[in-house]
């Protein structure tokens, strides 16, 4: 039990570390190849960010872990909602002024639905994995487009500060993107290793480890950057990492994942895990969108909602646990 405990640590230091060497090499050198801030914040926070999330739970569906894989997507995007704009918007409101992240909650709103229509038949087989992926593809064909169109938006400017205080050659930027992937699969492998000693030991499903104790640590690098954009006032780059991820856990982890091994998708998953990451994914929605005429803004009371429900199903998960109740 120590030596799993041990891994899962090391492993998500290393993991945190490596996902930060990455995004940040993978970000300079998509500027020293001449594309365009808002572009690169697109598709870097997007993909970047969630590149914990994709290599967790590839390896996790190839090593016959897929529960693990699904239960670290939903969990991520539970944690991203709950624990990173949740703790953010209570340290500082978040005024919404970019028309991508308007454009971007209706999409991540149908991924959701789209993730529970796929799930009625308790399997999310190869084919629904592709389709998965196909949905992601067209949405990152279309954000390139209208990428390219809102150079005026206002997370433009933001993606452009954050990446200016990153700045390093091309050839620098290419090794540690490089050395970034490397580490972020070997972390991974021992952090994949890690959980499912551990619940093997506890007698619990490898989805709940991947709902908690991965998502957790898998999330780490979204908070990591989140708090870094807050210090620097630009909220719609926090949003932005939210969202993005989101929609990356969503389609492209889940989706990767089932077509290395098709994923069994209890009841419990959708009646439990899936309707609160659909109750908060509504709320943060609304209170993004605004309503009622009122501008788009997460104050301190919804954010310390959105913490509150996300500590609210720890607690819940921890006591399915300590009381040996059915997790899935």
């Amino acid at each position: 039990m120590m030596l799993p405990a041990l891994a899962v640590v090391a492993g998500l230091i290393l993991l945190v570390w490596s996902a930060e060497r990455f995004v940040d090499g993978a970000a300079a050198t998509s500027a020293r190849l001449g594309l365009s801030p808002l572009l690169i914040g697109m598709l870097v926070i997007g993909f970047g960010t969630s590149a914990p999330e994709l290599v967790v739970s590839a390896i996790a569906a190839s090593q016959g872990n897929p529960g693990l894989a699904l239960g670290n997507a939903y969990g991520s995007n539970i944690a991203n909602i709950g624990m990173i704009l949740g703790l953010v918007a209570l340290i500082s409101p978040l005024a919404v002024h970019s028309s991508v992240i308007r454009r971007e909650l209706p999409v991540l709103g149908g991924a959701t639905l789209l993730s529970a229509v796929l799930m009625i038949g308790g399997m999310i087989g190869r084919l629904e994995g592709v389709l998965l992926l196909v949905v992601l593809a067209a949405f990152m064909v279309y954000s390139v487009v209208q990428g390219l169109r809102d150079g005026s938006d206002p997370l433009s400017s933001d993606t452009e500060t954050d990446l200016a205080s990153h700045p390093m050659s091309l050839k620098v930027a290419l090794a540690w993107t490089a050395l970034g992937l490397v580490l972020l699969v070997a972390s991974s492998r021992l952090l994949v290793w890690g959980a499912v000693s551990i619940a093997q030991s506890l007698g619990v499903s490898d989805l709940v480890i991947g709902l908690t104790v991965v998502a957790v640590g898998t999330s780490l690098p979204e908070l990591a950057s989140s708090v870094s954009a807050l210090r620097r006032r630009e909220h719609d780059l926090v949003l932005g990492n939210v969202v993005g991820s989101n929609l990356f856990n969503t389609l492209g982890v889940v989706g990767l994942a089932a077509v290395i091994a098709p994923i069994e998708a209890g009841r419990e998953v959708l009646l439990r895990d899936w309707s609160l990451m659909t109750a908060m994914t509504v709320m943060m929605v609304v209170f993004a969108m605004g309503w009622r005429g009122r501008p788009g803004r997460i104050n301190r009371v919804e954010g310390g909602a959105l913490l509150a429900m996300y500590v609210a199903y720890l607690g819940f998960m921890v006591h399915l646990v300590v009381t040996g109740a059915p997790t899935a």
